[in-house]
């Protein structure tokens, strides 16, 4: 299990996602806070590639031993690639929930939602 992180350079979603900003595209996961309450992920249900996301609309699931539950996109776009990976081991999301358990990656529809979302320290913040 990883050790509680919010990486500086990260946007933070209130439904706890991260989205990682490079230009016009993002990367999406789960925060290191959702994992923990998740407990042990078991399976991801990957959407197709082509997948139109909206900003704080579920757009897939993921379930641990404790449940099913919904993943919220943090911005808006279409999927351009899915992790692989993790149909063979979704544990990589507890692992590693900055890296190695990324779920998808997303060409930005609308760039300037990125100012919706919290920086780290307003997100950690807002979990105690």
């Amino acid at each position: 299990m990883a050790q509680a992180s919010y990486p500086a350079d990260l946007k933070y979603h209130a439904e706890h996602d991260w989205a990682r900003i490079e230009g016009d595209e993002a990367t999406f996961g789960i925060t290191w806070y959702a994992q923990d309450s998740l407990g042990e992920i078991v399976f991801f249900d990957a959407p197709a590639v082509g997948t139109v996301v909206t900003k704080d609309e579920q757009y897939t699931e993921v379930e641990s031993v404790k449940a099913v539950s919904d993943v919220i996109a943090p911005l808006s776009g279409e999927i351009i690639a899915i992790n692989e990976e993790l149909s063979s081991s979704p544990e990589s999301v507890n692992e590693d929930p900055y890296g190695a358990g990324w779920l998808v990656k997303v060409k930005l529809s609308d760039p300037s939602e990125v100012e919706s979302l919290m920086d780290a320290s307003t997100y950690e913040a807002s979990l105690s």
